[in-house]
C-alpha cells in the first residue's frame, strides 16, 4: 500500500506502528499522538476521522503486528484528543474491547494497555460502556497469562476510580452483572467481584444494601472460598453490610434475605454458618414480629447448631442466644404467636430433630415442645397426635438426659391442662378400675397404655430402659398415680408373661428407688389408722390396685411385707401350696406341700431377690417388728414359709441365720405400752383380704391354664 492508502498518515509511520519491536511501535505512537494533536488544535476533525479509519483497518488485519499497531495507535489518538475523544467513543473503544478476547495473549495484554489509556481520558466513554468493560475485565482477571492479569488489574483500578467519582453510575446494572457472575468457583474472578463490592460499599453515594437480597446468597458462596485473603475480604464486606442494616433497617429487605440466611446457616462451611447465624440473630433483634413467621426456618437452622462440638463454640453460642431470644419472643407475644406461627411446619422440624438430631438438639426440641404447649396449649395440642409417637420413640434413646427431658415433657402434656386433654377417651372399664383412677388425667392413662405397648413391642426396651423411664415419671409426676395407673392397666393385661415382667420391674423400683421413699412410707401406713368400718378396697387405693396387678406370688409377698400386711403375705405364701391354716393366717402351722401352683425357676429367683432385700435398710422396720409380739408370729410364719420354699442356696442360709436371731416369744420386748395399739388386731380382715386373695388365685389359675 502507498501513502495514499494511509493518508493522512505516511507509510513509514504505519511500518513503525506495526513493527514487531515494541519500542519502535511506541515511537510511532508518540509521532502519531503529535500529528493528531495538531489536527485537533487546527480543528481538522475530518483528518482525525480519517486517522481513526486507518487504525480501524489495522485492527481488522489478520496480522498480530498490525493489530498491535492499531491498539497502540488508538491509545495515542485518545491521549492526543483528550476530552474531545468522548465524541469518538465507539471508534476508539469498541475495537479494543474485541481484542480483549483475542486468542493471542500479547494482543490481550496490549488491548488492556490501550483500554487503560483510552478510559483515562474518556471517562464518559468508560461509563457508557461500563457493562462491556466490567465483563471483559472479569474474564481477564482469570486469564492464564500473568502479564495479562496484571494489565487487567491495572485497568480495573482505573475503571473503579472513574466509577467512584461519577454521578452517572447505574447501581442496578452493576448488581445485574454481579448477580450473573457471583456463583463462579474461579478464585480470581471471586477476588475481582468481591473487591468491586468492597470498594463500592465504601462510597457513601452508592447504596448497595437495597440490592443486597439479590447478591446475598452469592456472597455466602464466596465466604466458603478457602483462600484466606478472599474470605477475609468477604467477611469485611458482610460485616459492613450488617452494620448498615442495623443502622438503617428500613433500607434493607429483611424478609427476602432471611430465607437465604436460613439455608446458609445449615451450610457445611463453619465460617459461612457462623456469619449466617449472626445475621439471623441480628434480624430477630431488629424486627422480631416479622421474624415470627420464619420461626420454622429459624428452628431448622439453630437446633442442629446447639450440638456443635468443641472448636465450634462461636456457632453454638450464637445459636443459643438466638434460641433464647426466639423463645422469649414467643412468650412475650403469645397472641401474635398464635396468629402467625406455622405450627405444622414447626412440628415437622421437631420430628426431624427428635429422630435424627444429636443429644443437645433433641433436648432443645423437647424444650420447645414444652414451651409451645405452655404458651398456647389449646392450639398446640392439636398437633400432639403427630408428635406423640416421636416422643414415645424417644424414650428408647441411649441418652439418659434426653429420656429424662422427654419424660418431663410427656408429664406436662398429660397434666390435663386443657379440655381436649381432659376429655380424651381412656378405654378403661369396670367400676373398681374407674374408682381407682378417678383423679388421674385421661391423657395420662392413654400415655401409660402407649408406654406399655412400647415395652411390649421391643423385648429389650423394658429391661434396658424401663426402670429409668418409670423412675423419671415418678420424679415429675405423682409416683402413686404412676404405679396405680400401671397396676390397673396390668390387671386387664392378657399377656401374663409380659405383665409379670413389668410388675417385676415395678416391684424392684418400689423397693429400691430413692424417688419412691414417700410412697413406701405410705404403703407401710396403709392399715395403721383404719378400722373394720373403713377397710375397703376403694379406700386403700394404692395397696389395692397394686396388689390386684400382681401376676406373680412374689409380687404379693413384696407389697404385703412392705405394707406390714401379714394376712396378705401369708395368704400369698399359702398359694404356693394347697394349705389350710387351723385357725387364722397368723398361725404357724406345718406346711403340707400338696402343690397347687408350680414353683418354677423364675419364681425362686424372685424369692431369692426378696431375701436379699430383706437385709437392706428398706426392710429394717420389718426386721424390728420381728421383736414385737403383735407382729412376730405372722411375720415369722411368712419367713419360715419362704425358707421352706428355697433350696439350700446362699439366700436360704442368709434367711436361716436371720430367723435364728428371733427371740423366744416369752422374752420378746413388750411394745404395747410404748406405741399405739395396732388396729389390725381389732379388725376382721377376712372380707377385705379375702377379696384380694381370691383375685390373686384367679390370676394364678389363669396363668396356669395358659401355660398348659
Amino acid at each position: 500500500m502507498g501513502d495514499a492508502s494511509y493518508a493522512p498518515l505516511s507509510s513509514s509511520l504505519i511500518r513503525q506502528l506495526t513493527d514487531k519491536i515494541y519500542e519502535k511501535r511506541k515511537g510511532g505512537a508518540l509521532e502519531l499522538e503529535k500529528i493528531v494533536r495538531d489536527f485537533v488544535n487546527e480543528n481538522q476533525q475530518e483528518q482525525v476521522e480519517k486517522v481513526l479509519e486507518v487504525l480501524a483497518t489495522l485492527m481488522r488485519s489478520s496480522s498480530p503486528h498490525f493489530r498491535k499497531g492499531g491498539l497502540i495507535g488508538l491509545a495515542a489518538v485518545a491521549i492526543a484528543m483528550g476530552p474531545m475523544s468522548e465524541r469518538y467513543a465507539s471508534q476508539l473503544l469498541l475495537p479494543v474491547l474485541e481484542c480483549l478476547q483475542d486468542p493471542d495473549c500479547h494482543i490481550r495484554y496490549y488491548a488492556c494497555e490501550a483500554s487503560y489509556n483510552i478510559i483515562k481520558v474518556a471517562h464518559k466513554t468508560a461509563m457508557l460502556h461500563f457493562s462491556a468493560l466490567f465483563d471483559s475485565f472479569c474474564q481477564l482477571s482469570a486469564d492464564p497469562d500473568k502479564n495479562t492479569r496484571n494489565g487487567a488489574e491495572l485497568m480495573e483500578r482505573q475503571l473503579k476510580d472513574i466509577v467512584l467519582h461519577s454521578d452517572e453510575f447505574d447501581v442496578s446494572e452493576f448488581v445485574r452483572l454481579l448477580r450473573e457472575r457471583i456463583y463462579t468457583k474461579n478464585v480470581f474472578i471471586r477476588r475481582y467481584l468481591i473487591s468491586w463490592v468492597h470498594d463500592l460499599q465504601a462510597q457513601f453515594s452508592i447504596n448497595l444494601v437495597q440490592y443486597l437480597n439479590q447478591i446475598l446468597d452469592g456472597l455466602f458462596q464466596i465466604l466458603t472460598e478457602q483462600t484466606p485473603r478472599i474470605r477475609e475480604l468477604c467477611e469485611v464486606v458482610m460485616g459492613e453490610f450488617l452494620r448498615s442494616i442495623i443502622e438503617n433497617p428500613e433500607n434493607a429487605d429483611l424478609e427476602h434475605m432471611v430465607n437465604v440466611l436460613i439455608v446458609q446457616a445449615q451450610s457445611q462451611d463453619e465460617f459461612a454458618k457462623h456469619i449466617a447465624l449472626t445475621w439471623l440473630l441480628a434480624f430477630l433483634n431488629l424486627d422480631s414480629k416479622k421474624m415470627l413467621c420464619y420461626a420454622p426456618g429459624y428452628l431448622m437452622a439453630i437446633l442442629p447448631c446447639l450440638s456443635c462440638e468443641d472448636g465450634q463454640e462461636n456457632i453454638r453460642e450464637v445459636s443459643q442466644r438466638t434460641n433464647t431470644a426466639l423463645m422469649k419472643l414467643v412468650s412475650d407475644e403469645v397472641a401474635e404467636s398464635e396468629k402467625v406461627l406455622d405450627l405444622a411446619a414447626i412440628v415437622n422440624v421437631f420430628e426431624c430433630s427428635l429422630s435424627q438430631g444429636p443429644v443437645r438438639t433433641k433436648i432443645a426440641a423437647l424444650e420447645w415442645i414444652d414451651h409451645l404447649y405452655q404458651a398456647m396449649p389449646v392450639r398446640f395440642f392439636a398437633y400432639m397426635e403427630e408428635l406423640f409417637h416421636s416422643l414415645l420413640q424417644l424414650l428408647s434413646d441411649p441418652s439418659d438426659e434426653v429420656v429424662s427431658c422427654d419424660v418431663r415433657v410427656l408429664s406436662h402434656l398429660c397434666s390435663g391442662k386443657n379440655s381436649q386433654c381432659a376429655n380424651s377417651p381412656t378405654g378403661i372399664s369396670g367400676e373398681v378400675n374407674v374408682i381407682l383412677l378417678t383423679k388421674v388425667s385421661p391423657y395420662f392413662i392413654n400415655f401409660m397404655k402407649s408406654l406399655l405397648n412400647e415395652f411390649r413391642s421391643a423385648s429389650d426396651f423394658l429391661s434396658e430402659r424401663g426402670t429409668f423411664i418409670i423412675r423419671q415419671l415418678c420424679v415429675v409426676l405423682d409416683a402413686e398415680d404412676v404405679f396405680q395407673t400401671l397396676a390397673v392397666l396390668l390387671n386387664a393385661e392378657d399377656d401374663m408373661a409380659f405383665a409379670t415382667q413389668v410388675v417385676q420391674v415395678l416391684n424392684s423400683i418400689l423397693l429400691t428407688a430413692p424417688e419412691l421413699f414417700n410412697l413406701r412410707c405410705k404403703l407401710k401406713e396403709t392399715f395403721s389408722n383404719q378400722t373394720e368400718a373403713t377397710l375397703r378396697l376403694e379406700d386403700n387405693v394404692f395397696f389395692s390396685s397394686y396388689f390386684l396387678s400382681g401376676v406373680d406370688s412374689t409380687v404379693h409377698l413384696f407389697v404385703s411385707l412392705l405394707g406390714l400386711s401379714a394376712d396378705c403375705s401369708f395368704g400369698a405364701l399359702l398359694n404356693f401350696a394347697k394349705l389350710q391354716p387351723r385357725s387364722s393366717a397368723r398361725s404357724v402351722i406345718p406346711l403340707v406341700f400338696s402343690c397347687e401352683l408350680e414353683v418354677d425357676c423364675q419364681l425362686l429367683v424372685e424369692v431369692d431377690k426378696l431375701i436379699q432385700l430383706l437385709e437392706t435398710p428398706i426392710f429394717s422396720y420389718l426386721r424390728l417388728h420381728l421383736l414385737d409380739p403383735r407382729y412376730q408370729q405372722p411375720l415369722a410364719a411368712v419367713l419360715y414359709g419362704l425358707l421352706m420354699l428355697l433350696p439350700q442356696t446362699e439366700a436360704f442360709h442368709l434367711l436361716r441365720r436371720r430367723l435364728q436371731c428371733l427371740p423366744n416369744p416369752s422374752l420378746a420386748i413388750n411394745f404395747r405400752s410404748r406405741s399405739p395399739s395396732v388396729t389390725c388386731e381389732k379388725m376382721n380382715t377376712e372380707n377385705y383380704f379375702g377379696e384380694l386373695l381370691q383375685h390373686f388365685t384367679g390370676l394364678q389359675e389363669k396363668r396356669k391354664a395358659k401355660r398348659y
